[in-house]
């Protein structure tokens, strides 16, 4: 029997005893405590412990799973057993409150003697030593003899994990014969003897951490049948690593050794590394999971390392990762379609992980043996040069730990903590000085995998995957993606927004930028549920907004030849901004453009516009640019390969960034403004498009209110606003001619009040303008000497002034000096004018200014 004929048999099986048959969750958990999804109930835990509710009471799967790294670790002993592997199929059939021990026992014993045919005489059941219950059914039930019957204590009781659900369990042996090992059954027999083909966990309890067993809600089934080991078993192999799903694996390993399977102990075990490794690597990534420094994606480099070595060891200098991976999405992909259609990906991820580790493979096993020659017998290698492998060569610990057992020496493990604790401490004190933290994590991204394939001509990308997400403090997130239609921020075009999209959220871009040149980085917000590191997920721009930013950026294209028409050929850029709302354009000139100039570009290129000539965009060589005659845009920077604009018959530029793709999209430019921003140099804003026509209908809009308001047509408006404004001229004159008559009466009254020639005054509901002319009307009366005002005026604040004759001996100055501190006011002190108008915003503090005045003057203090 073929794997695909098990997996159709047992999920056949299960089906028609009313179970869900449903495909394989993903090698990354929900579950917190675990890296991987290390068995076939990890999926289903919330279900077991009443969390959540089931979609059905009886579900089967055949569940992709990984043991390395953490509790469930079998990295170890790959290569050596024919019992473990990094990447297996756990075939799964699970009851939630459904049937329990009673159904599930004669059931499994129905599949594998009924179905797959095993012979009874050599099938063993073990269960634990609390479990009468199950040996009861196995003899009663099932008839199975009480010889072949064995109790165990810790091997027959199962956990997730430190927590969560757990519960006795019954396993089935096959006994593969004298040949292999020692009789006894599976308690006293050989390993390689007696064969773990199915074990029956029935889940009772939940454990809280600490060891106390509580019972759960309601009690579960939860079966676990290795595919590969049944396999092995159905196929009459000796060993696991010989079936169908290995063979073309070990066979691909043959071709890059150059060596034979089975002639030399050592490279076997290197060989079934290759195989298993190449397995784990494929899946892994291909759900989700890439090499790093951290957590799951430390073990898959370990992994992929491990791999690597050992096809160094035996003289391989050629990359093997790809080749392997090649082979896994042959014999895995009608299973597992995930991994044939991210192959692709897949490849490219390895690659460049063992091509990085290959750098540096050869220096540090030199560097290490050296270490080793200079050891003395008994003693463990120094932690700081396994710290040093780690740190600078990229040796895992563990691979050198590996190493080491191979010629059975040790390594001061608590050496290599102490010196990889004090370099997290390194780490953190210079992510706390600055950004170098998020530029290394930039660049190990690209390491990894390479730039982004920005996908310039697609509005959408469908088949992106989330490489990083990068949390930032105020809320937002950065993406990177491996591709992406979204722009990033250069040469004056501002960055694209728009979605990004998952199974399980979405986020909410709205900028896009360059995080180390050719890297996008997608800023935005998370809007709904959440994305994860691995997804595969569709990346959308805001096409209108794209399509605006367009027409402005092969706009300023066009300006720039307008200009240059119209102003000579000495016009150079120098800096730009392309904006979905508008355009600017900075530019070397020597003078103001006069407004009959501005006409002539607006016009200019208007008709350029108007011809709909077609936009080539396209590639080329940088010399080939300079021959063609394009023209470089100020700042940036170009390498031997350049994109060239050729904008209608006239403009040909080197440019980057998103355009139309005739001239005529761009609809009509309109010049803003025209303003100076340095020596030399000038600035021109101006729209196109829509945002052309919005500024027209605005600028109709007003025309018609300012008609209404006139009483006149829109083409009678101008005539008949210069006929108002006369009109108001006249009205103002007349009003001043009043105000300084009212001011002669007010003068002669508040003239009356004077002290030895010093009027001291406050008038409120006066404004500054007004004050002014009252205060000088006082002082050009007879006898006046100075006279000082201060009012609140209608619209706020304070206003103080002063007057005194020419050429007297007091000071306007001195007289308000320390008045204005009172107000909170100043005024502008040079010379010694007779006039001074000030200001303030205390208005309490009036009356304390004018006895600071009365004080200045020589009088009594009001």
């Amino acid at each position: 029997m073929q794997a695909g004929e098990l997996r159709d048999a047992f999920s056949n099986f299960w089906a028609e005893r009313g179970h869900q048959v449903r495909n394989s969750a993903s090698l990354i958990p929900h579950e917190p405590s675990l890296l991987f999804t290390v068995a076939g109930m990890v999926p289903f835990m919330p279900y077991f412990l009443g969390e959540e509710q089931p979609p059905a009471s009886r579900i089967c799967t055949i569940q992709k799973c990984v043991r390395a790294g953490g509790k469930h670790n079998d990295l170890d002993d790959i290569g050596k057993t024919n019992r473990h592997f990094t990447f297996f199929e756990m075939m799964g059939n699970f009851s939630f409150g459904d049937y329990f021990k009673a159904e599930a026992i004669p059931w499994a014993w129905e599949f594998v003697t009924k179905v797959l045919h095993l012979d009874e005489e050599r099938l063993w059941v073990t269960v634990h030593v609390s479990d009468d219950e199950a040996e009861d059914i196995w003899r009663t039930s099932v008839g199975l003899p009480a010889n072949r019957i064995q109790r165990l204590d810790k091997d027959n009781w199962w956990a997730a994990g430190d927590t969560g659900p757990c519960g006795p369990c019954s396993e089935i042996f096959y006994d593969l014969g004298p040949e292999y090992g020692d009789d006894g059954g599976p308690a006293e027999g050989g390993e390689d003897r007696f064969i773990e083909v199915w074990n029956l966990v029935f889940m009772q309890f939940s454990n809280d951490g600490s060891g106390e067993l509580s019972p759960l809600p309601q009690t579960g089934i939860d079966t676990g049948a290795g595919l590969e080991r049944l396999l092995a078993v159905l196929q009459g192999v000796a060993s696991a690593w010989d079936i169908d799903l290995f063979a073309p694996l070990l066979a691909e390993a043959e071709r890059i050794t150059g060596l034979a399977y089975g002639e030399n102990t050592d490279a076997d075990v290197s060989m079934r590394i290759f195989a298993d490794h190449a397995r784990a690597t494929a899946l892994l990534i291909s759900d989700g999971v890439f090499p790093s420094n951290e957590d799951r994606g430390y073990v898959l480099r370990r992994i992929i390392r491990r791999a690597v070595r050992h096809a160094w060891v035996l003289g391989v200098n050629d990359i093997v990762m790809p080749r392997l991976v090649e082979v896994v999405a042959e014999v895995m992909g009608d299973h597992y379609p995930d991994v044939r259609k991210n192959l692709e990906f897949i490849r490219d991820v390895v690659g460049r992980e063992e091509e990085r580790f290959r750098r540096t493979l050869a220096t540090g096993s030199q560097i290490l043996d050296e270490a080793v020659a200079e050891m003395d017998d008994g003693d463990p290698l120094d932690g700081r040069i396994a710290f040093q492998l780690h740190d600078t060569f990229g040796f895992p610990v563990e691979v050198t730990e590996e190493i080491l057992l191979e010629r059975s020496l040790t390594l001061d493990r608590e050496g290599f903590d102490i010196a990889m604790n004090e370099q997290r401490k390194r780490a953190r004190a210079a992510r706390s000085d600055g950004p170098s933290a998020a530029s290394e994590a930039y660049r190990e991204i690209v390491e990894q995998f390479d730039l982004t394939e920005f996908v310039r001509d697609s509005a959408r990308v469908d088949e992106a995957r989330v490489l990083s997400i990068i949390e930032l403090d105020d809320g937002h997130v950065e993406v990177f993606l491996d591709k992406t239609p979204f722009y990033a921020e250069s040469g004056g075009q501002v960055g694209d927004a728009g979605t990004i999209t998952t199974d399980t959220g979405a986020i909410e871009v709205h900028d896009c930028t360059l995080a180390l040149p050719g890297l996008h980085r997608h800023i935005g917000r998370l809007v709904t549920g959440s994305v994860s590191r691995g997804s595969k997920a569709s990346a959308e721009i805001d096409d209108q907004r794209r399509s605006a930013i367009r027409r402005n950026h092969t706009g300023t294209h066009i300006l720039h030849w307008a200009l240059r028409e119209v102003l000579g050929e000495h016009v150079k850029q120098a800096g730009s901004l392309v904006a979905p709302d508008r355009l600017r354009f900075d530019f070397s000139h020597f003078e103001a453009v006069t407004p009959s100039q501005l006409l002539e570009i607006e016009n200019l290129a208007n008709s350029e516009l108007l011809t709909n000539a077609n936009c080539r965009h396209y590639e080329t060589t940088m010399e080939h640019a300079q021959e063609v005659g394009a023209i470089a845009f100020f700042g940036d920077k170009y390498g031997d390969m350049v994109r060239v604009l050729e904008a209608g018959q006239h403009s040909l530029e080197l440019c980057g960034g998103t355009h139309v793709k005739a001239l005529g999209d761009i609809g009509h430019l309109r010049v803003v403004s025209e303003s100076s921003i340095g020596s030399n140099l000038r600035r021109i804003e101006a729209v196109t498009g829509s945002a052309t026509v919005e500024r027209l209908q605005h600028s109709e809009t007003t025309l018609s209110e300012l008609g209404d308001l006139l009483n006149a047509s829109a083409e009678e408006v101008t005539e008949a606003l210069r006929r108002r404004l006369g009109e108001i001229k006249e009205l103002r004159n007349q009003v001043k001619a009043l105000q300084q008559v009212a001011a002669g009466a007010r003068s002669a009254e508040l003239a009356d009040t004077a002290n030895n020639g010093v009027v001291v005054a406050r008038v409120d509901g006066v404004e500054s303008d007004e004050l002014r002319d009252l205060t000088t009307a006082i002082r050009d009366r007879p006898g006046i000497r100075a006279v000082v005002l201060a009012g609140a005026p209608e619209g706020g604040g304070v206003a103080l002034v002063a007057a005194v004759i020419p050429d007297g001996e007091l000071n306007a100055a001195d007289l308000i000096d320390e008045a204005a501190k009172a107000i909170q006011g100043g005024f502008g002190r040079k010379g010694n004018p007779p006039l001074i108008v000030a200001g303030g915003k205390k208005v309490d503090g009036i009356e304390e200014a004018l006895d600071h005045v009365r004080v200045a003057a020589g009088l009594e203090a009001g």
